[in-house]
């Protein structure tokens, strides 16, 4: 079972809630901190692309790339037509291969959870490869007190027209979080069932800043959830930032 193909027709409207203007605020204020005022964003697994038009609508040059063939036809329908229209490539990230440079990285909504472990630094390694000398990465990740906290749990999403059940269960010897969803959508006078998974892995802030580095970013910034403060305890998205030397 596959992520992201039975959801991406209701992706948008289960996720009505996601502040993406705020996130864009959060971004731009970021990429002015490190003295970006314009240029090429590479947006990685970008879903159904409502993240990527946005910011294509204010003025970048935006290159999204998601995996997911069901989400990507999403973003194409958004996309099309618009006057700064994004560049869509089906791409998984450790495969990442684009035509250029970028002058910054942006992966939203705990994207980098779902990279497997053995996978991350080969991710890591494409975007420094991708990212000009003195751009930014940034990207967010589920707390692991979060992805551990919902263990055991049934999360419901529903509208007129679709009803989603997640059942989650956290995996400690795997350290990773498995959402098993049905998703029950209104096919006429009938309704549809379809069914998928989703992974989580639950990686330390201080790990992955150290693989950063290792990497060869500089200037790793940890910070609370779209905030220029320092993460505590009880955030349950981290931000973190990192530049290209």
């Amino acid at each position: 079972m596959n992520a992201y193909t039975s959801l991406a027709e209701f992706y948008d409207l289960l996720t009505r809630d996601v502040p993406y203007p705020a996130m864009a605020d959060f971004y731009e204020t970021l990429f002015s901190r490190s003295g970006i005022r314009a240029g090429t964003i590479l947006d990685m697994a970008c879903g159904t692309g409502t993240l990527t038009c946005l910011l294509a609508d204010r003025g970048y040059d935006m290159i999204g790339v998601d995996a997911s063939a069901d989400m990507l036809a999403v973003a194409a329908e958004k996309a099309y037509g618009r006057e700064n229209r994004p560049l869509l490539l089906q791409q998984p990230l450790e495969l990442l291969d684009l035509y250029g440079t970028v002058d910054a990285a942006v992966c939203a909504l705990d994207g980098m959870n779902y990279v497997k472990p053995d996978k991350l630094r080969e991710v890591l390694r494409r975007v420094l490869l991708f990212l000009e000398p003195g751009g930014i990465f940034i990207f967010d990740i589920n707390a692991p007190s979060k992805l551990k906290g919902l263990d055991g749990e049934v999360l419901l999403d529903e509208t007129e027209d679709v009803f989603c059940v997640w059942r989650a269960a956290f995996d400690h010897r795997e350290n990773a979080c498995r959402y098993g969803m049905d998703i029950f959508a209104r096919d006429g006078g009938k309704w549809k069932r379809g069914r998928e998974e989703h992974v989580e892995y639950a990686y330390e802030p201080f790990e992955l800043e150290m693989m950063l580095l290792d990497t060869g970013f500089e200037k790793v910034a940890l910070f609370g959830d779209m905030t220029l403060n320092p993460p505590t305890a009880s955030d349950q998205r981290i931000f973190i930032t990192a530049m290209k030397p």
